[in-house]
């Protein structure tokens, strides 16, 4: 039996969250870094803490950047403070398609979106950074020393992304470029988040539904509104599910969305399943309640058919009740109606007596039957009485296990209906057609015909 993976966006998902809860659900950290210090990329530092987050313990994955192209991605008050005075934070829109990985706001995989290129209010001063398109960055992930899965992912989830950044800014995919700031942490998390799910070793994965805030926030490319553009698009394109939370802020960044839409495999858990391995992934920012990422690593299990000491059955209603009441038909004619009503594969047909309208004495004719034979058992009931209408309605019953037995009395042989109780008790009773035929072939009566074949369900 296969392993799966369930990834838990409930609080949202970016992209350093879900390599955090994947290295807590077992993923090797050494394996982790290995591959990173493959990949020729430098300016970052990887850290690899547990802090207590609603007091549990989660780890933490941080890619801490160098100080000249660190940016502001956990600075609430930059991305939220004063949204309607742009000018203070001195947004000089200097690179048209500075995507950083489309402003990813959330944690670290928001690439740190807000390039210093930028003069902000913060003090930040100017420095050159390169910029990197969807080839430089393929030729980063092709020269690392990852496995032909976490390469596939890497490749898989940057494109996805590359894909958004187009639509987002109405440029050709080979157009795209990420500021150094987005595309160092991008890199590190993406590529970080495929090695650890090539490590977990997993066949199929779900994600749940990605939980997403509302409300505005600060990017390099100005005031957004949540979801922000690329994580629209990539939802769009990718089938993916927004669960939206009353939280003012970004709960979903575009590499948290690529990355949910890269793995998930399949939209269902096993029907039963043990639970190998749990982890949680901590998010960066000051969100109430705090974000993170649940990774459960499960087995499909197989269940036994359950034991019981109530071996009935709840039907679901295949079973249906026809009635009406008349009051100018013969008992007579009821009698032949009946009759009727087996032949055209009632189950049960009786009538009782009942007190029409103004006191007239009159009949209930009440019929069992599948759903299947309604049709010709209404038609029966219309033809041989004088009813102008037929309620019908579904019934639910219990049903208690039962077969047909054959029995050999003295007279010869006969027929029992055997029935289970829930308690595992079983009753036979005799067919009344079989006890009859019985009495007139032995002539006897009956009363004695049916002692007889009683006696020989107790032999």
């Amino acid at each position: 039996m296969g392993k799966t993976l369930y990834l838990d966006c409930s609080s949202g998902i970016s992209g350093d969250m879900v390599v955090a809860a994947l290295l807590d659900a077992g993923a090797s950290e050494e394996h982790l870094r290995e591959a990173l210090d493959s990949l020729g990329v430098s300016g970052f530092e990887v850290k690899v803490t547990r802090r207590t987050v609603s007091a549990l313990d989660v780890c933490d994955f941080d890619v801490v950047l160098d100080a000249e192209i660190d940016g502001h991605d956990h600075d609430m008050e930059w991305l939220y403070g004063d949204l309607d005075d742009e000018h203070e934070h001195g947004h000089h829109h200097e690179h048209d398609h500075d995507h950083d990985h489309e402003h990813e706001h959330h944690t670290h995989d928001h690439d740190h979106e807000h390039d210093h290129d930028h003069d902000h209010a913060h003090g930040h001063h100017h420095h050159h950074h390169e910029h990197r398109g969807p080839k430089e960055i393929a030729a980063i992930i092709d020269a690392g020393n990852l496995t032909p899965r976490a390469s596939e992912l890497s490749h898989r989830i940057f494109d996805i992304v590359a894909k958004a950044e187009s639509k987002a800014h109405g440029v050709p995919v080979d157009e795209v470029h990420f500021h150094e700031v987005g595309a160092v942490d991008s890199i590190v998390d993406v590529v970080a988040a495929a090695v650890c799910l090539d490590d977990l070793n997993v066949d199929d994965v779900v994600v749940s539904p990605l939980a997403e805030g509302h409300g505005r926030i600060r990017s390099q490319h100005g005031i957004l509104s949540v979801p922000v553009p690329a994580v629209s698009h990539i939802v769009a394109d990718e089938g993916l599910v927004l669960e939206p939370r009353d939280i003012h802020g970004e709960l979903v960044t575009p590499t948290g969305a690529a990355i949910a839409a890269a793995f998930r495999t399949t939209d269902a858990l096993p029907a039963h399943y043990r639970i190998l391995a749990t982890g949680i992934g901590a998010g960066k920012r000051a969100y109430n309640p705090p974000s993170t990422v649940r990774a459960l690593v499960v087995e499909e299990a197989e269940v036994a058919a359950p034991v019981t000491t109530q071996p009935y059955a709840f039907e679901r209603p295949q079973l249906w009740k026809l009635e009406t009441e008349v009051d100018d038909c013969p008992g007579e004619a009821l009698g032949r109606t009946i009759e009727r009503l087996y032949d055209a594969g009632a189950l049960e047909a009786h009538f009782i007596p009942a007190f029409m309208k103004k006191g007239r004495p009159g009949y209930q004719i009440e019929v069992l039957c599948s759903e299947a034979t309604i049709p010709a058992l209404e038609q029966v009931i219309f033809e041989d009485t004088t009813t102008i209408g037929i309620r019908r309605s579904p019934l639910w019953r219990t049903a208690l296990p039962r077969e047909i037995l054959d029995v050999q009395t003295y007279y010869g042989p006969a027929k029992v209906k055997a029935v289970t109780l829930p308690t595992g008790e079983r009753r036979q009773y005799p067919e009344y057609e079989t006890v009859a035929a019985l009495a007139a072939s032995a002539g006897i009566s009956y009363q004695e015909a049916y002692r007889a074949v009683i006696a020989a369900t107790q032999a």
